[in-house]
């Protein structure tokens, strides 16, 4: 039980960071098309700036508590993640760096290769996060040793010799940067001010209709890719609530974008991608690391730590994350005020 409740307290991490940390990605993927001068390429980023260090918080944190709660699972999964892994690293690296040294000098041909260094990264992690998240959903290629390495491709059909990437992880990518586009968007659409303003309500109004669309394909999808899904949701048919939660949210959205709430519209997709992450959760358990052959499945109780160290890790957990909650709320709400 006590490992379980460690399950939902990373997904919801997780989770928090996909909402956050995923807003910062859309801002980058999309601020070469909202914003056409050096002066809008500065607000857009300005948007983002004081926000995407402390949104990473929550995939480090996420990282602590998985090293803490699910040993097993960061050995195995990094081990056979890691190519892409360090690819992913790679483009955090260029992220960074292309929201902080463009500001390092006053020059156009400067800012703008930082500029675009920004957004190509942000483009290809939204890409490798779907793409991660393909993965688990589908399964992977663990043996009976619990042990697997993936390379970055094969044939790209669902197999179990699979790649990392397959038309099915693909698509779910596909899906991730479309879904945090679209949620870059309705940042940009609540935060900036003018024409990048309109230029970005004019793409969360066109994002929608193809996010809802993927959204739906990627959830025929999962029941081909790994049949299991469809077992989950029929063990804990409570996990329905997710993906009506999400189409409810996505609805929302579009009400609240026509009545002009941009700031609404960007909190009713904040709860749609929270619950599109939850619903993929809920189509894993108990598996933390779902095979290709469920019998070679890495599950909860298998992935944790002894429960004497998941009860007493708990008594940090918890003040810390207050902790870390309570800055967050202080920062949004400077921001806010600021606006």
């Amino acid at each position: 039980m006590l490992a379980e409740s460690w399950f939902w307290l990373l997904a919801l991490m997780l989770g928090t960071y996909v909402v956050l940390g995923g807003c910062d990605l859309g801002v980058g993927i999309l601020q070469l098309y909202v914003a056409r001068t050096r002066e809008e390429r500065s607000a857009v980023i300005e948007t983002i700036r004081p926000l995407w260090k402390p949104n990473e918080v929550w995939l480090v944190a996420a990282g602590g508590t998985l090293f803490l709660a699910f040993p097993t699972l960061l050995a195995v999964a990094f081990s056979g993640f890691y190519l892409p892994l360090m690819l992913v690293l790679w483009l955090l690296l260029a992220r960074g760096l292309g929201i902080e040294l463009r500001y390092q000098l006053e020059d156009s041909m400067w800012q703008q290769a930082w500029d675009v260094a920004l957004s190509a990264s942000s483009l290809l992690l939204a890409l490798f996060y779907g793409a991660a998240l393909g993965n688990i959903v589908r399964g992977v290629s663990l043996d009976a040793d619990g042990s697997f390495f993936a390379a970055l491709w094969t044939d790209f059909r669902v197999s179990d010799t699979s790649g990392i990437l397959d038309w099915y992880t693909l698509l779910v990518g596909a899906l991730a940067v479309c879904a945090l586009t679209h949620h870059g968007a309705l940042w940009l659409s609540a935060r900036a001010a003018g024409a990048v303003r309109d230029r970005a309500e004019h793409a969360a109004r066109r994002l929608l209709p193809p996010l809802l669309l993927g959204w739906l394909a990627v959830g025929a999808a999962s029941f081909v890719a790994r049949p299991a899904v469809l077992d989950s949701l029929r063990t804990r048919p409570w996990g329905l609530a997710f993906p009506l939660l999400a189409l409810s949210a996505f609805a929302a959205v579009a009400q609240l974008r026509r009545t002009r709430r941009p700031r609404h519209a960007y909190l009713a997709s904040c709860v749609a991608l929270y619950a599109s992450f939850l619903t993929a959760a809920v189509s894993t358990f108990p598996d933390v690391l779902p095979a290709r052959n469920p019998s070679h499945s890495l599950t909860i109780v298998q992935a944790a730590a002894p429960a004497s160290s998941l009860a007493t890790a708990l008594w940090w957990w918890v003040p810390g994350i207050t902790f870390v909650v309570a800055c967050f709320a202080w920062l949004h709400r400077r921001l806010r005020v600021g606006a």
